[in-house]
């Protein structure tokens, strides 16, 4: 499990080459004096993202560019991701210098000195994605809060491997190289947050919580979150890769099914196969080998939309697939030498292992990572 790390705060040169950036939509009196407080703290590189705030909030962001920053801005609502997407472009296209790249929020969660810490524990650490984690403990976080966001983290446990204490968090810092993979995650909206996770999971970027301060103001009544709408989205994306992988093992189990019978009623008879036992081995071999490619194929373009080298993914999956098999065999072995049906022993061993199996398919078969190794 994940644990939260205290680093030291960024040093000044750090902060001179750090991007902040700060998506707003029709931002409140708060976000020009953070802004102020930002560039009085040594920020020299402050982007702020109008997306789409309007003609009524012309005056604000016109006083944020008098304060030093620059304003990007969308004519139209496109969602946080598009408006943080927006400024990655920025930054590509004008480097000026920059080493880090830092996310805050625009509804004052986010304080100066949190800042200032988790561009300190990038500093001072690896190549990774440093994430504010907020303490849902506290008594001033709102119920809704609390449980919304201990839900995702359990769910992105089981689904990705790996405990985030707040997988909502708006403040991150990475390293400036990490541009272009950032502004490649899918996603426009609150979705594309959840996106970068999974995207960094599976690149085997590691992403390291930093404790901050818990910060509700009016029971977070100043956010644009919209808790069914976007609850929807998020939850979307981080099942969906699930659902369509259950989708796959479900048409696999029918072609299956399928090719079996047609192998041992139709195909090898007309073989001149007799014998009932030979038939019934020798298409149960053949079957699941069609689903099994099947499966990889489905696997390797609908779920998880690998774009590296197939052979290198195929060999993978093979093994994982003789391991779980062995695996299956041992576990049921060792369940029914304690007394459990057959039946039951085999049920619970090939369901932890179906999870077990799209874990290491996310994180192994399928990763990024395993090609990148390779160059």
């Amino acid at each position: 499990m994940s644990q939260t790390v205290k680093e030291p705060i960024a040093s000044e040169n750090m902060i001179r080459e750090c991007a902040i950036l700060i998506p707003s939509l029709e931002p409140d009196n708060r976000l020009l004096p953070y802004v102020q407080e930002l560039s009085a703290a040594g920020f020299q590189h402050i982007l702020v993202i109008d997306d789409g705030s309007g003609e009524n909030y012309r005056g604000i962001f016109q006083s944020i560019e008098d304060a030093g920053a620059t304003v990007l801005t969308h004519e139209v609502n496109k969602g946080k991701g598009a408006a943080l997407k927006t400024a990655y472009r920025y930054l590509l296209e004008n480097p000026d210098n920059i080493q880090a790249v830092l996310t805050a929020d625009s509804d004052g969660q986010h304080t100066v000195q949190d800042c200032l810490k988790v561009l300190g524990a990038l500093e001072q650490g690896r190549d990774a994605l440093y994430l504010g984690s907020r303490d849902f403990s506290l008594d001033n976080v709102p119920p809704k809060s609390r449980f919304g966001n201990r839900c995702t983290s359990v769910i992105f446990r089981l689904c990705y491997g790996k405990w985030l204490p707040d997988t909502q968090t708006g403040l991150r810092a990475f390293r400036a190289d990490r541009l272009s993979f950032m502004a490649e995650v899918d996603g426009d909206r609150y979705e594309y947050e959840m996106n970068v996770l999974i995207a960094a999971s599976r690149a085997k970027m590691e992403m390291v919580p930093v404790t901050i301060e818990t910060i509700y103001e009016n029971d977070n009544a100043g956010t644009h979150f919209h808790p069914i709408r976007d609850s929807f989205r998020i939850y979307k994306v981080i099942l969906g890769n699930f659902f369509r992988f259950m989708a796959a093992s479900l048409i696999c189990v029918l072609i299956d099914q399928v090719a079996a019978a047609l192998f041992a009623e139709w195909l090898l008879p007309l073989l001149g196969m007799a014998d009932q036992t030979s038939r019934v081995w020798t298409s149960g071999f053949l079957a699941r080998i069609i689903s099994s490619v099947c499966n990889f194929l489905l696997n390797k373009n609908m779920v998880f939309r690998f774009r590296g080298k197939a052979t290198g993914a195929m060999l993978r999956y093979a093994i994982l697939c003789i391991a779980v098999i062995c695996a299956s065999n041992l576990c049921v072995m060792l369940l029914t030498s304690i007394g459990m049906a057959r039946w039951l022993a085999k049920l619970l061993a090939d369901t932890a292992l179906y999870f077990a199996s799209y874990h290491f398919q996310t994180s192994w078969v399928f990763s990024q990572a395993q090609e990148d190794d390779k160059k």
